[in-house]
């Protein structure tokens, strides 16, 4: 018996070059991506191959070394061919190799045949153990530089690796960005929140940082559901944080405003963090909240972003485009919203009133005759006149 072994391994390792080259020649002829892999890779695949064929021989001599010289297989593969190729494309090579050689030793010995299937299912669990381990390192590395993306976002502490971070990350969002900013005291189904994004358009990063829960949504380029259809169209940021909601605990939700791209969504963090600090001061908002709605909230509370928010989007517009329309706001909201008293004060008709507040709302986008939108309205104007008044004296002093 020992004989009849001894005579077989001699014979193996005789034809262990020949059925290298029939197994790259298999190759080319049955898989097409292995053809169309660049001759660097080529070669790496095919000592793959190679290894493969001389760790059968190694194992037949020695079974008890099945785990490692199983794994050994993959050990010459470099790290840019695992990322390569898939593991439905290995064990396709692995197939092929199993065939050359069984085919050439099966009419030698039903030993060698049984011997080639047996060690062909130990080398396809060495794969799969291979790429999981790869797997998992990955998911490792990707959760660490997605944490450290968010918070370079959430600081502002951005720099030139920030692109190229988001890009490693297989980002998809193509347009405007909004951070989403809330708390969560239980484990996040962050699978499925990436889900529920790209079910409304959306791609996602996740942050997790102590039981603050940080989304971080970007906008992906829709399709046609039919080819040659409409395009559907994309949904308000708003309405895709309320179809998140269900991942985040009791508690102030807020909603940063849309920025051009991911690059620039600190700004939309810090609208949302400043926002969080103050969302309780208002009782009747709503979850989740825009941080633009609790503008006056954030302005009190020293908020300098708020503050330029106010004055760029409701005073500086208003200032540019009628002095009469600003007085008219001045005067509507110090009267309490009164039509007629606002009209005895400026001696006009109330439906004069009533006009120029039209016009403010189709001027700055906020309407001042509900309560709500006149506190922000009122805070614009104070903010406003600080800010103009105090450029005044500054420039006096000079």
């Amino acid at each position: 018996m020992e004989r009849s072994k001894d005579r077989e391994l001699a014979w193996l390792r005789q034809i262990a070059g020949e059925l290298a080259t029939q197994t790259v020649t298999r190759l080319e002829e049955t898989l097409p991506w292995y053809s169309q892999m660049p001759p660097g890779r080529r070669s790496a695949v095919g000592l793959v191959a190679q290894t493969g064929i001389s760790s059968f021989i190694q194992w037949y001599d020695d079974p008890s070394a099945t785990p490692w010289i199983a794994s050994d297989v993959f050990s010459a593969a470099p790290r840019e061919l695992l990322r390569s190729i898939s593991l439905q494309e290995t064990l396709q090579l692995i197939r092929v190799v199993v065939s050359v050689v069984e085919e050439r030793v099966a009419p030698r010995s039903e030993q060698l045949r049984e011997a080639v299937l047996h060690y062909s299912r130990d080398v396809a669990f060495a794969a799969a153990d291979v790429y999981a381990r790869a797997a998992e390192a990955r998911g490792l590395w990707d959760a660490r530089l997605e944490a450290l993306v968010v918070d370079s976002i959430l600081t502002g502490e951005s720099d030139d690796e920030l692109p190229s971070r988001i890009a490693a990350l297989g980002w998809h969002g193509t347009g405007e960005a909004a951070v989403l900013v809330g708390t969560s005291e239980r484990v996040v189904d962050v699978d499925q929140i990436r889900r529920t994004a790209r079910h409304c358009g959306a791609d996602v990063l996740v942050g997790l940082q102590g039981t603050r829960l940080v989304l971080v949504l970007g906008r992906v380029a829709l399709e046609a559901k039919e080819p040659g259809g409409p395009v559907p169209e994309a949904l308000p940021f708003i309405d895709i944080a309320r179809k998140l909601t269900e991942f985040f605990s009791d508690g102030a939700l807020v909603l940063g405003p849309p920025v051009e791209n991911l690059v620039s969504a600190s700004r939309s963090a810090r609208a949302a963090l400043a926002g969080i600090a103050v969302a309780r001061s208002w009782r009747a908002a709503s979850r989740p909240v825009e941080a633009d709605e609790l503008l006056p909230e954030r302005a009190l509370a020293g908020d300098g972003l708020a503050r330029r928010t106010l004055i760029e989007q409701i005073y500086d517009p208003l200032m540019a485009h009628s002095s009469e329309l600003l007085e008219t706001l001045w005067c509507y909201l110090d009267n309490g919203r009164s039509l007629e008293a606002t009209a005895r004060e400026l001696f006009v008709h109330p439906n004069t009133v009533r006009y120029r507040l039209k016009k403010v709302s189709e001027v700055i986008g906020w309407n001042a005759t509900g309560a709500r939108e006149a506190l922000i309205l009122q805070s614009a104007l104070i903010v406003g006149s600080i800010a103009q008044h105090g450029g005044k004296r500054s420039h006096a002093k000079k």
